[in-house]
């Protein structure tokens, strides 16, 4: 059981809240799914999501998340019901339908979402009041990007969540290739550099920043899963919370986070606010890394990023 506790202060004194679980397992699911960009940064696509007669399921709430990336959630009241083996079924139906739910994004957010899917690593969300350390275990073998999500609701209009446990990875267990994301400027029919092919590009003191700058954002939690993509590479816990651009000819990086540009006070060739401009990047606040000094600069902006995310 988790060891959340939360208190209400008055003056001098604390009242602890009464932790309880969803009164119904739909209940949780409503709430969700009318929340869910700001719990999970997931754009929903579907509730009760049929996968039709031969297969014969229905998935809880299905979405596409920051990344471009399917997620499935499934949700659960009792600890004794299991719904990681179900959420498998779902995510092999997925990986063997990709046009279906291609069509799906398409239909509710357009064409070009339908093209930047990344299928290369569906991500699987349990969302339950608590689970067993047989759930933990289990889904650290399976070799698929699962997250075990516990809620508890304090004094019925208070919900918290906690990511007890993640395999999520940038792999996919039937190795599908993820299609290439928007591409960042230049000549149609141009070829663009990637991530990987930036980052082998970079000079030496650009390579130590940069790996420098991963380490860091790593050592803020051990509930930092790391996402990458074509061009860029991603972190989030619940939800993401910076990402990383690499630009080998320009000599720099480019760190995006969810800090609200105006609530600071913005240094021309450091921090730049782009909720106007066009970028592939996590958040509306650009902060562009040449050194260490940037490095030291920009921390405090990912922390408090992680930190609210």
């Amino acid at each position: 059981m988790s060891d959340l506790k939360l208190y209400r202060i008055a003056e001098d004194s604390a009242t602890e809240l009464p932790a309880s679980a969803s009164k119904l397992e739909r209940d949780l699911q409503r709430v969700v799914e009318a929340n869910m960009g700001a719990f999970f940064g997931v754009r929903l696509l579907a509730s009760e999501y049929s996968t039709g007669p031969v297969h014969g399921g229905r998935m809880d709430s299905i979405g596409i998340d920051e990344n471009g990336v399917p997620v499935i959630f499934e949700y659960k009241r009792s600890v004794s019901e299991s719904v990681i083996n179900q959420g498998l079924f779902y995510l092999d139906w997925l990986l063997d339908h990709q046009g279906d739910f291609k069509v799906l994004v398409m239909e509710k957010l357009g064409a070009e979402a339908s093209e930047a899917i990344d299928f290369s690593s569906p991500r699987l969300l349990c969302v339950a009041n608590d689970f067993t350390r047989y759930d933990e275990h289990a889904i650290r073998q399976m070799g698929r990007s699962i997250e075990l999500v516990r809620y508890q609701i304090f004094d019925e209009d208070l919900l918290a969540f906690e990511l007890v446990a993640s395999t999520a990875t940038g792999t996919s267990a039937k190795g599908v290739a993820a299609p290439s994301p928007k591409k960042r400027g230049g000549k149609p029919g141009a070829k663009y550099a990637t991530h990987d092919d930036d980052l082998a590009k970079l000079p030496g003191d650009l390579r130590a920043l940069y790996d420098q700058l991963r380490l860091e954002i790593e050592a803020l939690g051990d509930d930092i899963t790391i996402k990458p993509t074509k061009y860029y590479v991603a972190f989030r816990r619940l939800k993401n919370f910076a990402s990383i651009e690499a630009y080998s000819q320009a000599r720099k990086l480019l760190v995006f986070v969810k800090v609200d540009p105006a609530s600071i006070t913005l240094e021309p060739g450091f921090s730049r606010d782009v909720t106007n401009i066009g970028h592939m990047g996590t958040g509306n606040l650009e902060l562009t890394l040449r050194g260490p000094a940037d490095l030291a600069r920009a921390l405090p902006f990912i922390q408090q990023s992680y930190e609210a995310n």
